[in-house]
């Protein structure tokens, strides 16, 4: 099973993820509790992850891109014209796959966490300042 591609829909407890391989086959349909989505992404060659942007999704996309993976995110609006049918989180997660591998200036723009820094509020809150 070799994923090129994987998307993934994130929700409060479980996760569902979506594997393609090159010719965009899925390979891998499956879901998972999210306390062990970093896990089960550590075990996985590096590839393309998609993920709709949200506020945990920056989070796991830091630790994403710190283990090699390449990690896009897209607002929901560029995900929604890929999904085939009736809305569900598998469904999600395969229309996530896919426009992952569209180009960013198709429909909407897909960021590229390559580019991020840690985040500076983050030190300043545990720094002891008020």
């Amino acid at each position: 099973m070799n994923i090129v591609v994987l998307g993934i829909d994130l929700g409060k407890t479980l996760c569902s993820l979506v594997g393609l391989d090159r010719e965009g086959a899925v390979v891998l349909r499956r879901r998972i509790r999210r306390a062990s989505l970093t896990a089960f992404v550590e075990k996985q060659s590096h590839c393309l992850i998609g993920m709709e942007a949200c506020c945990g999704a920056h989070h796991l996309a830091r630790q994403f891109v710190m283990g090699g993976h390449e990690v896009r995110l897209m607002p929901p609006e560029y995900v929604k014209p890929y999904v085939k049918s009736h809305k569900n989180d598998d469904r999600d997660a395969e229309a996530i796959a896919e426009a992952a591998t569209r180009p960013a200036d198709q429909v909407g723009r897909a960021t590229r966490c390559a580019d991020f820094a840690p985040c500076p509020r983050a030190a300043g809150r545990h720094s002891g300042r008020r």
